[in-house]
C-alpha cells in the first residue's frame, strides 16, 4: 500500500509540474504585456525609463527561462507573486476569492449528485416503460446544455418572468439558487449516464438473482445489494468531472456577476495579469489531481476485491 501510494503520489506531483510548465509557456506567448498595460497609461506619467525600472522590479526583463526556473522556485516556497494590476500579493486575492467558488463548487456538486441519484434510481424503480425510457433520456439532454446559455435561461425564467428569485440585490442563499442548478444540471448528466449503465450492469450479476430469489423486493435489492457496488464507476469519473466543475463555476461566476475565481479570472484576462491567471491554474489543476488521488485510495476501501488484487500482486 505504501508502495502504491507513494507512486500516485509521484504521479500526482509529476501532473502538476506539466501543467505548471504549460500554462507558463502559453502564457508568455500571450500578445500584450501587464506591466505596459498598466504603467503606460498617460495620466499615470511615468517615463520609458521608470516603466524600464519597473519591467526590472517585477523581473520581466530577465530571460524566459530564468523567469521559470524563479517563479517555479517561488511556487515550492508557496509564494505565488503579486498582481500587477491590484499591487498586492496573489495569495491575498485567492484568499478573498476562493472561499465564494468553493461555496459554489460544492453546492453545486452536491445537488448534480443527486440530481444524478434521483434519475438513475427512480428510472429504476419505475414499472412505466415510457416514463423510464423518458428519464434515462434526460442526462443526454443536461450534457447538451451549455453552461453560460443555461445560467442566462435561468434568470430569464425565474427572475424576470416568474419573479421568484431577485437578481438584484438578492440574500446570501437565495442568490446561490439559480448558480448552484446552473452549475449542478450539465455536470450531473454525465454522472447519471454512468450510474444508469453501472446499475444495468451490476443487475446482471449472479448475487443479484440470489437475492431476488430469497424473497427481497426490487427496490431493496436496488439499495441494499446494485447500489454500493455500482456508484464505483460513479467515484472515478466524479474526480475527472471535478476539472469541468471548477471551469463551470468560474464561467457561472461570471454570468451571474457574482465575485469568486471566476470574477478575478475575468479581471487577469483582460488586464494580462499573469501571475494570477498561473495560479488560478495551478489551484485547478491542484484540485482535479487531489480528488482523483483521493478517489484511488478510496477504492479498495468500497471493493474489498481490490485489496486482495493488490495482495496478490506484490
Amino acid at each position: 500500500m505504501l508502495k502504491y501510494l507513494s507512486g500516485r503520489t509521484g504521479q500526482a506531483l509529476l501532473v502538476l509540474w506539466a501543467a505548471f510548465t504549460l500554462s507558463f509557456i502559453l502564457l508568455q506567448v500571450l500578445p500584450g504585456d501587464a506591466i505596459l498595460i498598466k504603467f503606460q497609461n498617460p495620466d499615470m506619467g511615468l517615463s520609458p525609463a521608470q516603466i524600464a525600472d519597473m519591467r526590472a522590479a517585477y523581473g520581466a526583463d530577465i530571460p524566459l527561462w530564468q523567469q521559470y526556473l524563479h517563479t517555479l522556485g517561488n511556487f515550492l516556497r508557496g509564494d505565488l507573486g503579486y498582481s500587477i494590476q491590484n499591487g498586492v500579493p496573489v495569495s491575498a486575492l485567492l484568499a478573498a476569492n476562493l472561499p465564494a467558488t468553493l461555496q459554489l463548487a460544492v453546492l453545486g456538486f452536491t445537488l448534480a449528485l443527486l440530481l444524478a441519484l434521483v434519475i438513475a434510481f427512480v428510472s429504476n424503480l419505475i414499472g412505466f416503460g415510457w416514463l423510464k425510457s423518458a428519464l434515462q433520456s434526460l442526462p443526454a439532454l443536461f450534457v447538451s446544455v451549455p453552461t453560460f446559455w443555461l445560467g442566462i435561461v435561468l434568470i430569464q425564467i425565474f427572475s424576470f418572468r416568474l419573479k421568484l428569485v431577485p437578481i438584484i440585490n438578492p440574500g446570501e442563499w437565495v442568490g446561490l439558487l439559480l448558480p448552484i442548478a446552473t452549475l449542478a444540471i450539465p455536470i450531473s448528466a454525465p454522472l447519471a449516464q454512468i450510474l444508469i449503465r453501472s446499475i444495468d450492469s451490476v443487475q446482471t450479476q449472479p448475487f443479484v438473482a440470489v437475492a431476488r430469489a430469497k424473497g427481497a423486493s426490487r427496490s431493496g435489492v436496488l439499495w441494499r445489494h446494485v447500489a454500493r457496488n455500482a456508484m464505483l464507476p460513479v467515484l472515478t469519473i466524479a474526480g475527472i468531472l471535478f476539472g469541468e466543475l471548477i471551469a463551470g463555476a468560474l464561467i457561472t461566476e461570471t454570468v451571474f456577476g457574482r465575485s469568486g475565481l471566476g470574477q478575478l479570472t475575468q479581471q487577469a484576462v483582460v488586464n494580462q495579469d499573469v501571475a494570477v491567471l498561473q495560479a488560478v491554474v495551478m489551484i485547478s489543476a491542484a484540485a482535479f489531481v487531489f480528488l482523483n488521488l483521493l478517489v484511488d485510495l478510496l477504492f479498495p476501501l468500497l471493493d474489498p476485491r481490490l485489496k486482495t488484487y493488490a495482495g496478490a500482486t506484490r
